[in-house]
């Protein structure tokens, strides 16, 4: 596969009578006609109305216009009320597409290691003409004062500060470029970055373009032979075409080096094989005049960029203005270029243009047309022209390798890749054509997690709700898209807000019904807070394991297999037998195993293989713990963890532990409801408190027949008590003949200083390098009370964190949420689940990784998927809460407003303008009329006939 190219993997845009790209699509393959229409009443400027014009003239109410752009999510961007309705909507709405894009590609511009350049142009700031300027003095203030008292309105409507305004919101470090060259701008800046890419000044790079002109609904006048149309319709290469209609509209898309596209997992919508810019120079009839030669010439060097056969190129996106003279032109310019580059066949090559459904989207008109044409390559299909009855009779069609596209056509794949040409000529001569091909069909992603955990947020509770609809939506409408795939671009392709929510399911019809029934046992809330919370670990002890426990993520994950089969080969030389053997037996031998793992020379190793691993497994999702904590032998884990002892050190004393522990009489282990001062004066001779696990929650030791008579003493005085599944009195003076022997063994063991801060449970306060140069510490350890609520309240004082128990079981998490210190908003979470059924492990861990994440926790997705290959997806972007921001244009009527009173906000819309403020708008209309009647010249005769009006 060629990788040379650079790969289109996000694009977004507002369009006549579409709000988003799909909208856009449904539009075009319908056959909609976006231009609209309005009665005179409708108007809100109207060129006729003026005193001056001739009568008899023909005036044409027609526009392609776009909805609700007074509106902008102004909190979305940080950007205050104020700020907002003085920037020009273009400026706006270009920045929330350029994050749709992103977006759409699912980057998180937050997270890309890379450079991001922007590359953008706009129309001409009407919006300030029309709507900020107030009267002479404002605009003598706005020019006198560029640099003191109005620069922010400059900065929020000049189009130099179209790119570099995204690049500043949205924190981007590449290249950032205002580029104008008129109606082929948008396209020029996807040729731009192409060039970027390719010379490594950027790694990413969004294009594009956005024209909103104001007053919308306006009408304007028609003249014979200038760009215009007579009705208001564009008949692109059609017989009657007399001109064009104009449109507001936006158009950005987002660029990558196609090699890194697809090592990277993107969605590669289509790519660009080559692309070129030229200028027409002086050889032509005039400065607003086309030239073939110079676009035939465009032509051909895209082609050659791309190193393509012209009759390789299956479609060609016009420029398809629609005027007499301009199509024929540029249908004269393909043929040559086609031609000169050795295509000999005739209509063999369709050619259509958008301009027929939206009308001429001026500076967005480009990049409009690219994503056209990857929508059809997408889709496979190329909708027909619009109001297309009989060829332009100046267009020889029938020797060139081009045809009108009548009526849809399909446009599958097939054995060789289907390309397109795209084409927008400026006025003054800047001319750009791109070769687009199909996008390379991507590698299926590797076998993933059977349940997955989505996760997405939003700045607001509102925004959250609707997203979390679109969503919903989104999965059953798109049922063929890779639900592992759709779980990954969440996790890594969306910037993180405060508002979340997660749900963990097996597949996108399960997630959707889940999100539509407000499924509260599934689809979990939260808020997080401005800074990430630090992460306790949780170790437990003994008599919480049971076999199988962690078999569903031995089965599933890499991470957890591959540190239990470590740590079993470590201990096979230690206890004689293969752990894993007893951890996950085969059902014939499960009866066995079940008698073997009681058994303490096994279980201690056995508990602390299960929560090492998973341990190593929330590392290397990047849950990383701040402090540690072991319950008795859950300690030598935190030791581990915390690089006081190494793997194999340690599983050596602990082994040796064990082994002692069960060579010693047996003995009994009582959990009791009542604090370890009561119970502590109740007990019998020979029993003892062995942990103080709560304020009313202890744990007792001692021989079988004196626990079996306190446990009925207890009952007497109904106070609740519950055996313990130990094989020995642990924590009490029946461990009292295995300490000097152990203690010596400890004194051989290397320790080092702790990396990771760990509490000591037999202290119940901070473990000490005095502990740890201390062999006695480890015998004191095992025989000693566990001081667990002592070494949770150390933690609670604490603020910002996040408590969770790693391994069998949930009795810790359980004795910290009945903990007095624990606060309310306190995250506490487990790791396995309590019904040790080993078919739901892997979707408890996810979901308990989700309320991680819903607390504020940062995984490491790099991490999670670490041993999967996975792709990004398009998926809906954020449902921008829009609000109204916008001045109103200054009524005609007299002002007794100070004149350098600035622009308010568009509530003040007490402010009114002089009879001299008429004449600057006058003026300022009649500048407008004049540019766009140049612009629209594509012939001398038009340029001639403007000349002598204005004359």
């Amino acid at each position: 596969m060629k990788l040379d190219g650079i790969a289109i993997i996000g694009m977004s845009g507002r369009f006549p009578g579409a709000g988003n790209v799909q909208e856009f699509w449904q539009n075009l393959v319908n056959g909609v006609d976006s231009i609209s229409r309005f009665q005179a009443d409708e108007l809100e400027y109207s060129v006729a109305s003026e005193s001056d014009q001739p009568a008899g003239q023909k005036y044409v109410r027609a526009r392609g216009l776009l909805d609700k752009v007074d509106q902008f999510d102004a909190d979305f961007f940080d950007l205050n009320p104020n700020e907002a309705e003085l920037m020009d909507p273009q400026h706006r709405l270009f920045l929330e597409c350029a994050w749709e894009a992103l977006e759409n590609a699912g980057h998180n511009p937050g997270e890309y290691p890379g450079l991001i350049g922007v590359f953008a142009g706009c129309s001409l700031n009407s919006y300030l003409l029309f709507n900020l300027c107030r009267d002479r003095a404002f605009a003598a203030g706005l020019a006198g004062n560029y640099q003191v008292g109005r620069y922010s309105i400059l900065l929020g409507n000049g189009n130099d500060f179209l790119a570099t305004r995204v690049s500043y919101k949205l924190n981007l470090k590449g290249p950032s470029m205002a580029i104008q060259t008129a109606c082929s701008t948008s396209l020029v800046t996807v040729c731009q970055a192409c060039t970027s890419l390719l010379t490594y000044q950027c790694d990413m790079a969004l294009a594009g373009g956005a024209a909103i002109s104001f007053p919308q609904k306006r009408d304007y006048l028609f003249q014979e032979g200038s760009l215009v149309s007579s009705d208001g319709t564009c008949r692109a290469f059609d017989a009657a075409a007399d001109g064009t209609v104009f449109g507001n509209g936006v158009a950005v898309v987002l660029l990558k080096r196609l090699a890194e596209a697809v090592a990277d997992g993107d969605n590669i919508l289509a790519v660009i094989q080559g692309s070129a810019v030229n200028n027409d120079g002086l050889a032509k009839v005039s400065y607003a005049a086309p030239s073939v030669a110079a676009q035939a010439d465009v032509i051909a060097l895209a082609q050659a960029a791309a190193n393509v056969d012209p009759e390789s190129i299956t479609y060609i996106e016009a420029h398809g203005t629609g005027t007499p003279l301009g199509d024929p032109i540029e249908l004269a310019a393909l043929t040559k270029a086609f031609r000169d580059g050795g295509a000999t066949r005739n209509n063999y090559c369709p050619i259509g243009t958008a301009k027929t459904h939206i009308g001429h989207l001026d500076i967005a008109a480009g990049a409009t047309g690219l994503i056209k044409t990857i929508l059809q390559l997408q889709h496979e299909v190329i909708p027909p022209l619009l109001h297309f009855k009989q060829p332009n009779p100046r267009i020889n069609f029938s020797e060139s390798p081009f045809f009108p596209v009548r009526q849809q056509i399909e446009w599958k794949r097939g054995r060789q890749p289907r390309r397109a040409g795209v084409s927008a000529f400026g006025v003054g001569g800047t001319n750009a054509h791109v070769i687009v091909e199909e996008a390379p069909l991507a590698k299926p992603g590797s076998p993933s997690r059977a349940p997955q955990l989505l996760v997405w947020s939003a700045k607001t509770e509102t925004a959250l709700e609707k997203m979390t609809e679109n969503l919903a939506a989104h999965l059953l409408t798109h049922p063929g898209q890779d639900f592992s795939d759709v779980a990954h671009t969440l996790k890594v392709g969306r910037k993180l807000f405060p508002h979340r929510r997660m749900l963990v399911a097996s597949h996108g019809a399960d997630a959707a019904a889940k999100l539509q029934a407000h499924d509260a046992s599934s689809v979990f809330s939260g808020k997080s807070s401005p800074n990430e919370p630090s992460v306790v670990f949780l170790f437990p002890g003994q008599g919480a394991q049971y076999v199988n426990m962690g078999r569903g993520l031995y089965d599933t994950e890499v991470v957890f297999r591959q540190e239990v089969d470590r740590c079993a080969e470590i201990l096979t030389t230690h206890i004689g037998l293969d752990i894993r053997s007893i951890l996950y037996p085969d059902a014939d031998h499960l009866p066995a195993a079940e008698i073997q793992l009681n058994a303490t020379s096994v279980t201690q190793p056995a508990i602390f293989v299960v929560e090492y691993a998973l341990a190593k497994l929330w590392l290397s999702w990047g849950v990383k713990p701040a402090v540690l904590i072991g319950h008795s032998i859950g300690e030598y884990v935190a030791a581990v963890l915390a690089e006081t002892f190494t793997l194999e050190n340690a599983l050596a004393l602990l082994a040796a532990r064990a082994q002692r522990m069960q060579a010693l009489p047996g003995g009994s282990m009582l959990a009791v409801r009542l604090d370890g001062e009561s119970v502590a004066a109740m007990l019998p001779p020979g029993v003892a408190v062995a942990a103080l696990n709560g304020p009313k929650l202890c744990t007792v030791s001692g021989p079988d027949e004196a626990l079996k008579a306190f446990q009925s003493e207890l009952a007497a005085k109904n106070l609740v008590s519950r055996v313990l599944a130990t094989s020995h009195a642990f924590h009490s003076a029946m461990m009292d003949p295995m300490l000097p022997a152990f203690t010596e063994l400890a004194r051989q063991t290397p320790w080092a200083t702790p990396k990771i801060p760990w509490i000591s449970t037999c202290t119940g306060n901070w473990i000490t390098t005095a502990d740890l140069a201390d062999p006695a510490y480890w015998s004191r350890q095992l025989r000693q009370a566990v001081r667990f609520a002592e070494a949770i309240e150390l933690v609670l004082d604490a603020p910002a964190k996040v408590i969770l128990e790693v391994g069998p079981g949930q009795a810790l998490s359980q004795m910290v949420r009945h903990h007095p210190a624990k606060t309310k908003d306190l995250a506490v979470g487990s790791t396995l689940p309590p019904n040790q059924d080993p078919t739901g492990e892997q979707a408890f861990l996810l979901a308990s990784l989700g309320k991680l994440w819903l607390a504020g926790v940062k995984p490491d997705w790099a991490g999670f998927y670490a041993h999967e290959q996975r792709r990004r997806v398009s998926l809906p972007t954020y449902p921008f809460e829009r609000k109204r921001h916008w001045v109103e244009p200054a009524p005609a009527a007299p002002s007794t407003a100070r004149p350098d009173r600035e622009v308010g906000r568009s509530s003040d819309h007490d402010i009114s303008v002089n009879n001299l403020a008429q004449a600057i708008h006058e003026q300022l209309r009649q500048m407008t009329e004049q540019l766009s009647h140049f612009e629209a010249c594509d012939s001398l005769a038009a340029l001639n006939h403007h000349q002598e009006t204005l004359r």
